[in-house]
């Protein structure tokens, strides 16, 4: 391998964060990919039939598009377009009904009804949360903002279930803030889970809930593109076994989840610190699904063709069940499932005439169970004649996923779980830092966490240039 100032492992969009960071302050680096594709699990491919673009993991990118870092790459002139849907979320109801996120909060309240007030008494206060996740770079800086904003900001250290049942009286309020708190891959009776669930409706009222043009592929593409233009190197099919082989550089970044890290740490890590990483906690899996569909998805109402996303459940107890389900070891029978439909916005992504779906539904790490009939017993139930258009499917179960991408442990889309405990320990007190002084960790494994949006790679690469490379 030549010689670079730094080597990142992993062309993740942490990853690639951490290298362009790195390369636009003069450090010459080279990012090194086990995959011969890069991103991830920002990939997209033909999974069921030629000219049908699917994306393998992350489809929908609301903290992408939120993304400080993002926002200051010259993106869209390496091909990146963003699509956003005319609403963010949709979720149905068996007889038809619908609740619809808006992008404007007061349309939104509006809809709720008797339930308007409180929700934009939740959603105020959740804004200045958000504001202060975004300006800080560990949950222990943001934490204090959270507790000294006004009262109501302190739900979103509540549970779901909790937080849904004391603040709305319609039952349909609370199923889409049960469909929000879903995506935590967290029973909703944890503390916690009412702030994933704000978290993404802030989002969704500030910035929405866009893709890019063409598949996720493309965001991965365009922060390869931007890299190699600040001198930056990307090697494809370079699997690393051993630590040592890098130590030799004068900074090692790992786009890696603790397990990988433990597996080629060999001798070089005290033994406690392997231990600290060996009690890493990763969670429940998706059991992932895409379709080639020959018409657009016959949902009961025209109003969900408005958003690409939508949330498959029905109401709180039952998304709630499925996902304790989950939790606790079992596959549920009427799981919940979270669906996009880019096709009906982006004509690229099958050809004409054609659509697309993508979906996952939680289920235990490393589950075998053929959800298959499940999930889309799920779409159906909302969808009558869904399967009839049904022209092919790509099935990938958590071990698939995981082949995949090997930071996908068991299924795991999350980097590791992230309650309220890892959150504030993730993956350790040192977060980024290792007790090598320059080997540091950039994953979704370490603080802010979950999503697509660079900040862990981002502040990884910050901190690698004060304390190794002496820059301000």
């Amino acid at each position: 391998m030549g010689k670079a100032d730094a080597v990142v492992v992993g062309a993740g969009p942490n990853g690639l964060a951490a290298a362009i960071t790195l390369a636009r302050a003069g450090v010459s680096v080279v990012v090194l990919e086990a995959e011969a594709t890069i991103g991830g699990g920002v990939r997209s491919a033909e999974l069921t039939l030629p000219g049908f673009t699917h994306d393998i993991c992350s489809s929908i990118h609301p903290f992408g598009y939120a993304s400080p870092f993002f926002r200051s790459l010259p993106l869209e002139q390496f091909g990146l377009r963003w699509i956003e849907p005319p609403a963010p979320a949709g979720h149905p109801f068996e007889d038809g009904r619908v609740m619809v996120v808006e992008h404007s909060l007061e349309e939104t309240c509006a809809a709720l009804g008797q339930d308007g007030q409180a929700y934009a008494s939740l959603l105020a206060p959740a804004r200045e949360a958000w504001n202060a996740l975004l300006a800080a770079r560990t949950p222990l800086e943001a934490f204090p903002k959270i507790l000294a904003a006004q009262k109501p900001a302190r739900k979103a250290l509540g549970s779901a279930c909790k937080v849904a049942t004391r603040s709305f009286a319609r039952p349909e309020t609370r199923a889409l803030f049960a469909g929000m708190a879903g995506h935590s891959m967290l029973p909703l009776e944890k503390a916690g889970t009412a702030g994933v669930a704000l978290g993404l409706l802030v989002t969704a009222h500030a910035g929405g809930w866009p893709f890019p043009q063409g598949g996720a592929q493309k965001l991965s593409d365009a922060l390869a593109g931007y890299l190699r233009t600040l001198g930056g190197e990307i090697r494809t099919g370079c699997r690393v076994s051993d630590l040592r082989e890098l130590v030799s550089h004068r900074a090692v970044l790992l786009d890696l989840t603790p397990r990988q890290i433990v597996a080629m740490a060999g001798a070089l890590f005290p033994e406690r610190y392997l231990r600290a990483l060996r009690r890493y906690r990763y969670g429940i899996a998706a059991y992932k699904m895409d379709w080639a569909l020959s018409d657009p998805v016959p949902w009961r109402s025209a109003e969900l063709r408005r958003t690409a996303t939508l949330h498959l459940g029905g109401s709180l107890e039952e998304i709630a069940a499925a996902e304790r389900a989950a939790w606790n070891g079992s596959a549920c029978e009427r799981p919940f499932v979270l669906a996009a439909q880019h096709s009906l916005f982006d004509a690229t992504r099958a050809p004409s005439g054609k659509h697309t779906l993508w979906g996952y539904c939680h289920v235990p790490s490393g589950s075998e169970v053929d959800m298959s009939e499940r999930v889309e017993a799920q779409i159906e139930r909302f969808a009558p004649g869904f399967r009839d258009c049904i022209l092919a499917r790509s099935v990938m179960t958590p071990r698939a996923l995981e082949s995949h991408n090997a930071n996908l442990v068991g299924g795991d889309i999350s980097g590791g779980v992230q309650d309220l405990w890892q959150s504030l320990i993730r993956p350790t007190l040192g977060y980024w830092k290792t007790p090598l002084s320059n080997v540091y960790i950039c994953s979704s494994s370490t603080p802010p966490g979950v999503g697509v949006h660079g900040m862990c790679g981002y502040v990884a690469a910050r901190l690698v240039l004060k304390k190794v490379f002496s820059a301000s």
